[in-house]
């Protein structure tokens, strides 16, 4: 990685580069960067991940015989967690052509922005610009969005491509108040195109795409192995073995287990557990084996280190909601207690309140501390006392001075201090 001292932002013009070099925190993507040398045992999972990378067949694969599943399912986050920039995947609109967006530089001197954004579009396809300086010396770079980074949910992030590179682009969309911001990380007052995109950074937001390196750093891919989303066959693997089977096979065999799938439901909690907490624990972790070569069913540590006493004892409300999950006493004291205790992967996201029900399955409103006070209607909202929502220190942004702070649901249940929420 090259030192971000020996690349420093470009404020007053736009070249090549056009920026400084940073790793920080990016928007809605799990950064796992990490030294990282190619043991017999990593070279195999890359032999592995590359195979995995060719052999995924379509969600729409399956919804020919799992359409319970699998129809909701494309309404989910998840599912929508990368896609291809189309005006479909767009949560902004550009009402009237072309819109200006002006991040300013808090440092600037004159009444001319001393450096914005704009965002453009053509046909089906986007753009990206920054322009900076005065006159006549005014100068612009321009790059396409070709890839969207994040359901929309909270925000969106966009990539390009220069060739068979992967790079991120400065600006990202924030839901909350519909405004555009500094890419998390970026410095305020700059414009960085050079930020590689690594397989860790796409694993959580990917099916699938082939590196052209063993370097977990390199950003340098087969742009046709791309697979966007997390698909059916992140959770269940494969499907090529599966369907060629139930073609041939016999309509008992149909009816049957297949081995040649995997089913979540059939592993024990723990592996369950893995399974999200590839995603869902956090950042500060180092790899052992290359990005995409996961397989559903196998201890995570195979993959991934554990994580070191300080990353245990004080996670992060963001990326790490297994092992803030793990340190719940409801989690403790239940041994079948998982992620899909409460959540449905293959159903659209529902209400925090909604949760509720799961908690008044094995708890007594009545037992709460404070159901004297509020009555009944406690039962109506469990969540938003015992799991509230909180700031994270991973996605933070700071454009034209002003800090914007994603909040993420705490899952460590317990009781907080304070005032209990209300209860609407």
């Amino acid at each position: 990685m090259i030192p971000p001292a020996s690349r420093r932002p470009i404020r007053a013009r736009v070249t090549g580069s056009l920026a400084g070099h940073s790793l920080a925190s990016v928007i809605l993507l799990v950064l796992l960067l990490s030294p990282f040398s190619v043991s017999s045992n990593q070279a195999a999972g890359l032999e592995q991940a590359k195979a995995n990378a060719t052999e995924h067949a379509a969600d729409a694969a399956c919804l020919g015989c799992h359409k319970q599943q699998a129809l909701p399912y494309q309404h989910t986050s998840h599912h929508w967690t990368s896609q291809l920039v189309t005006r479909a995947s767009m949560r902004f609109s550009l009402p009237g052509g072309p819109k200006t967006l002006l991040i300013i530089d808090p440092a600037k001197t004159s009444d001319e922005p001393y450096l914005f954004f704009q965002i453009k579009t053509s046909d089906d396809r986007y753009y990206q610009s920054a322009v900076t300086g005065w006159g006549s010396r005014r100068q612009t770079r321009t790059e396409p969005m070709d890839i969207v980074i994040g359901s929309g949910r909270r925000g969106q992030t966009f990539l390009y491509w220069d060739a068979d590179r992967l790079f991120e682009l400065p600006i990202s969309y924030w839901t909350e108040g519909q405004q555009w911001i500094n890419s998390p990380g970026y410095g305020d007052g700059t414009a960085d195109f050079s930020r590689p995109v690594n397989p860790g950074c796409l694993e959580c937001h990917a099916t699938a795409i082939r590196a052209l390196s063993a370097d977990p750093f390199t950003n340098s891919y087969e742009k046709s192995t791309l697979v966007t989303g997390i698909s059916c066959e992140t959770c269940h693997g494969s499907g090529q073995a599966h369907m060629a089977k139930q073609r041939s096979g016999s309509s008992r065999e149909i009816r049957g287990e297949d081995e040649s799938i995997l089913n979540p439901i059939r592993f024990s909690r723990d592996r369950q557990v893995d399974l999200c907490a590839l995603c869902h624990s956090g950042t500060q972790r180092t790899e052992v084996a290359p990005a995409f070569s996961f397989v559903p069913g196998e201890p995570l540590n195979n993959y991934f280190r554990p994580l070191l006493s300080p990353d245990v004892e004080r996670p992060d409300v963001h990326g790490n909601q297994v092992g803030l999950l793990r340190r719940s006493r409801c989690f403790l004291a239940s041994p079948k207690m998982s992620c899909s205790t409460c959540h449905d992967v293959h159903a659209a996201e529902r209400p925090a309140a909604a949760y509720s029900d799961r908690c008044l399955s094995c708890h007594q409103w009545q037992s709460c501390g404070v159901a004297k006070k509020i009555g009944p209607r406690i039962a109506d909202n469990c969540i938003d006392c015992h799991m509230p929502v909180q700031a994270t220190n991973v996605i933070v942004s700071e454009t034209a001075g002003k800090v914007t702070r994603a909040t993420m649901r705490n899952h460590w249940i317990k009781v907080y201090p304070g005032p209990a929420s209300p209860v609407r």
